[in-house]
């Protein structure tokens, strides 16, 4: 799929609209939608809005089995993603609805306001056995939206009141809304949060993504959560070769002085449609470097855009992954952020009442 980018939009990630191609949908040609038609036919496009559309699941906690993760469940109150970041490895999941991975990622949003209810009935089953339940490992469960909703804190208010353990990844630091239910958890070692740094260069987040609060502000969301008690890592992900991976040691050093207790990385990954959708951001944004990003992606990915494999996929391979896995360590450990993530309990969970009544054994 060749992407063809349209001229900037204030505020978005994605350089193009691209109709999906996996789920047996044709690519659009102009037609009259304003976001594919040409200016003379439509004239100006009106500004490019958010809505959200209400999802009704009929189960919350989505389960895997890979075996380079650290957990076994997750649940994503939010499908699509309004921080609008172009790197985004779920940008592929709105090609099952027949929306673009591109701007309607970021834009066309669903939510699902009864997830806590979901999950209350889900936790209250007989033969729950709990583990670490992840929150923002495939869209951000603090994205814009999470202001008015508000459904990752419902979510949260369940865990709490089972004392379930949770984990956290963002790039937010609106979860400090939510800071009052997370000490409470803390003191019980019932939580883990892992802020995600991609780059300390205030232009270039406002176009890798476009959405998302300030670097600074979230480094300042670090040192809030550690000063509440709450174990806190920086996450450098993704590192992007040529573009963001100058700055590893020196977002190691500040993500250190904000009081991160360790920091971990991904480098960067192109599935499916986010690989024609980078290299279109690549081409408006850096033309001068975009052969050479692409390249280095390449080397990293056994001479793919993509390498799915378990493992690899997360640091790659090669000289070049070699080299930033060094830098990453080196720095880790010049900076005292090597050491190991604090145990999540996993014994202290109580069942919510079932069907009004709680449980005798």
């Amino acid at each position: 799929m060749v992407v063809k980018p349209l001229p900037p939009i204030a505020g978005r990630g994605a350089p193009a609209n691209p109709c999906p191609t996996r789920t047996g949908s044709p690519d659009r040609e102009a037609d009259g939608d304003w976001l594919d038609g040409a200016a003379e036919i439509d004239g100006d496009a009106p500004p490019l809005r958010t809505t959200v559309t209400v999802e009704h699941p009929k189960t919350i906690i989505a389960r895997n089995s890979s075996p380079d993760i650290g957990f076994d469940r997750s649940i994503n109150p939010y499908r699509g993603c309004e921080h609008g970041c172009i790197y985004c490895f779920a940008r592929p999941t709105h090609a099952f609805h027949d929306l673009s991975p591109g701007l309607d990622f970021e834009s066309r949003l669903f939510a699902k306001p009864g997830a806590a209810a979901l999950l209350r009935r889900e936790l209250a089953k007989r033969g729950y056995k709990p583990a670490p339940l992840a929150i923002g490992t495939n869209t951000d469960g603090y994205q814009p939206i999470e202001r008015e909703w508000r459904i990752t804190r419902q979510v949260i208010e369940v865990l709490a009141e089972t004392r379930h353990p949770l984990l956290i990844t963002t790039k937010s630091d609106r979860l400090l809304r939510d800071i009052d239910l997370l000490a409470r958890m803390a003191r019980d070692d019932l939580v883990g949060v892992a802020v995600s740094v991609t780059t300390l260069d205030p232009a270039l987040a406002r176009t890798l993504e476009p959405r998302a609060p300030h670097p600074r502000r979230r480094l300042a969301a670090i040192r809030a959560l550690i000063d509440a008690g709450v174990p806190t890592q920086v996450n450098i992900s993704p590192i992007i070769p040529a573009i963001t991976d100058p700055e590893i040691e020196a977002i190691m050093a500040a993500a250190a002085e904000a009081g991160a207790i360790r920091a971990s990385y991904i480098l960067l990954r192109l599935p499916f449609e986010v690989a024609p959708l980078f290299r279109a951001w690549l081409a408006a944004h850096y033309p001068d470097r975009a052969d050479k990003v692409m390249h280095i992606v390449q080397d990293i990915r056994g001479g793919r855009d993509n390498d799915p494999d378990f493992f690899s996929r997360m640091k790659g391979r090669g000289v070049w992954a070699q080299l930033i896995r060094t830098r990453v360590r080196r720095a880790a450990r010049a900076h005292g952020l090597d050491g190991g993530f604090p145990p999540i309990r996993c014994d202290l969970f109580r069942p919510p009442e079932r069907d009004g009544q709680m449980e005798l054994f």
